[in-house]
């Protein structure tokens, strides 16, 4: 089987062709060669950089023995968007990227809980800022300083959400999450999103790891962000498009809240002109959270294997992450 494979990726091509597959890398940023248009396997981040988006939405054009796509991305949003046809097989990267997002996620709440923004841009100035150390109250009213005992609320309970939990767990933290349904989901205690409002009155640490969606749109807007506590720290590692930015950067500079690190924003990349950089006590980062595949080789393997047992023209069946293709 014919397989284009991202170059930007990180993925050894070796150990794919090693289970019996013609291996193309690729450029996702440019069209594909004429002489790899013949490919039936597409593996690809799908859309995510400069121009990338303008290729992938021509691929269904030329790439006409195509089966099966394989999204490195968690979201396959980009590929469903293009207009592949419904005989072409999505698999998502669904888990590839738990981990290391809910790493980045406590790091972005640690460094907010330990005030790393004031102290790298004191740094930046040569400047001992004297107001970080000595002594601080363990639960301070006016701002959260460690996570301690402190009150989570997880909004956006997938496979991501559950790992955060279980990072910021481990830091002493209480964790609830928040998903469509109430109930537990790998020993959490869950609420309903028609809840939520109830719950963030309670929360030291709030952490967004919501998807876009036309449901999730705006979902913290400046309603819902005046009843956090003024201690209360926001953490988006899910869509830009899920936070009102202006009301947050409004609770930002007013105070309303202690701190915020973002990793997405809206829109990306975030203009230089915006005044959201210089928002006090932000900790932002680049949609830097994932981008480090894990498990990808043996799920393209095995997604593929399931192609080729499959006859042309059958639905493929067998598939990991497949996304349903009849709701888009």
């Amino acid at each position: 089987m014919k397989i284009l494979l991202t170059d930007t990726g990180y993925i050894d091509p070796s150990l794919i062709r090693d289970a019996g597959h013609d291996v193309v890398l690729f450029d996702e940023t440019a069209p594909v060669p004429a002489e790899h248009r013949d490919a039936e396997g597409l593996v690809l981040w799908g859309g995510g950089g400069s121009g990338s988006a303008e290729i992938l939405a021509d691929m269904p054009g030329y790439l006409t023995r195509l089966r099966w796509i394989q999204t490195l991305a968690a979201g396959p949003d980009n590929v469903l968007a293009a207009g592949f046809p419904t005989s072409v097989a999505i698999t998502s990267g669904r888990h590839f990227h738990d981990r290391t997002v809910a790493e980045h996620a406590a790091a972005l709440a640690l460094g907010c809980v330990r005030n790393l923004p004031t102290a790298v841009r004191a740094a930046d100035r040569h400047e001992w800022e004297p107001t970080l150390g000595g002594a601080h109250p363990i639960h301070d009213p006016d701002r959260l300083t460690t996570l301690l005992r402190a009150r989570v609320l997880v909004w956006g309970f997938g496979a991501i959400g559950i790992a955060t939990a279980q990072l910021l767990t481990a830091f002493g933290a209480n964790v609830r999450g928040v998903a469509r349904s109430a109930g537990r989901r790998a020993g959490f205690e869950v609420i309903a999103v028609d809840d939520v409002e109830s719950a963030l009155p309670w929360t030291d640490l709030l952490v967004m790891v919501l998807p876009s969606t036309p449901q999730t749109a705006g979902a913290l807007n400046a309603e819902r962000l005046a009843l956090l506590p003024r201690r209360a720290v926001v953490v988006n590692v899910g869509r830009g498009a899920t936070v009102d930015q202006a009301a947050l950067e409004a609770a930002l500079r007013s105070g309303a809240i202690s701190a915020a690190g973002l990793d997405v924003t809206d829109p990306e990349p975030l203009p230089a002109d915006s005044t959201l950089w210089d928002a006090p006590n932000l900790l932002l980062t680049p949609h830097a959270a994932g981008g480090r595949v894990v498990g990808a080789v043996e799920r393209i393997i095995a997604n593929a294997a399931a192609v080729e047992a499959t006859p042309l023209g059958e639905p493929i069946t067998g598939l990991e992450a497949q996304v349903p293709r009849s709701s888009h």
